[in-house]
């Protein structure tokens, strides 16, 4: 009889709140790889239960968050303007995963008409003080019909995947635009430290994606129009990952780890994460 066990391609661990291991398999099918053993539905909050938990907070105590909060800021300012030129002007947006809503508030105050969905009671609880009131699911949102749906870096997080995926397709109008952010498991970055490379971040992380996951895993009504980088993580990732494998808080290595991973991806074009834009047809 064949073996047709799949390959494990690295095993890594919970940093952030278990210190479990997981392995992560090898998907040929798809090119990614599978956090193993995943979560049941039941215990998987308790793996976000950390004040560390930075998406779900807008917490600036310590160096890590600090310097994700300042830069976050400009970043939003730029998710907004990409989510405006791609639409060709201002619509209706639905961010799955929408943590403190900061996205949509600045999205909010660019005339775009928000929506948003984030399970995490505690993120939910402080976007409704900043007036983005949020759903716990998309799928409350099942009888409506977006022009933009964003998931800043929340595909990866999402259980049954396929099926995840094919009910958002679903949540978009025709001619309307998606945008995926998620970290690039073949990026330098992520080769230079292997089990330690903070975005595999297990077992919250349940997909782990290549480019070429991103064109299989869709239907052929959603087209990939466009890849762009997302600079800036090779430099967070780093220091994060430093941090797990050295215990120091703060390393001028991993400065040097994300330019070197940013230079050597002008060429390989895999960074260390990247936005995903597609297109449904109309």
């Amino acid at each position: 009889m064949k073996n047709t066990k799949k390959p494990v391609y690295i095993t890594t661990k919970d940093f952030l709140v278990s210190g479990e291991s997981f392995r992560l398999v090898y998907d040929s099918e798809f090119n990614m790889l599978v956090t193993t053993p995943q979560p049941t539905a039941e215990n998987l909050p308790d793996y976000y239960e950390s004040d560390a938990y930075i998406s779900h907070t807008d917490s600036e105590k310590g160096l890590l968050p600090f310097l994700y909060q300042k830069v976050k800021q400009r970043a939003l300012k730029k998710k907004v303007q990409l989510i405006t030129k791609l639409n060709k002007g201002t619509g209706s947006v639905l961010d799955i995963g929408a943590g403190t809503g900061e996205f949509l508030k600045v999205a909010s105050e660019k005339g775009w008409k928000i929506y948003g969905a984030e399970p995490n009671e505690k993120a939910r609880s402080i976007s409704e003080q900043k007036g983005v009131n949020l759903k716990d699911s998309y799928t409350e949102f099942s009888n409506q019909k977006f022009d933009v749906i964003t998931l800043w870096h929340v595909l990866e997080h999402l259980p049954n995947l396929q099926e995840s995926i094919k009910e958002i397709e679903n949540l978009l109008k025709p001619g309307g635009t998606l945008l995926i952010a998620v970290p690039n498991y073949k990026s330098f970055d992520a080769k230079f430290y292997k089990e330690f490379w903070a975005a595999y971040d297990v077992p919250r992380h349940l997909w782990h994606f290549s480019k070429e996951s991103m064109i299989k895993l869709f239907s052929e009504e959603i087209k990939l129009t466009s890849t762009k980088p997302m600079i800036f993580d090779s430099f967070y990732v780093s220091l994060l990952s430093e941090k797990y494998k050295t215990e120091n808080s703060f390393s001028i290595r991993a400065f040097f780890i994300g330019l070197w991973s940013n230079i050597r991806a002008w060429s390989s074009k895999e960074y260390s994460s990247h936005i995903y834009c597609f297109k449904k047809a109309k």
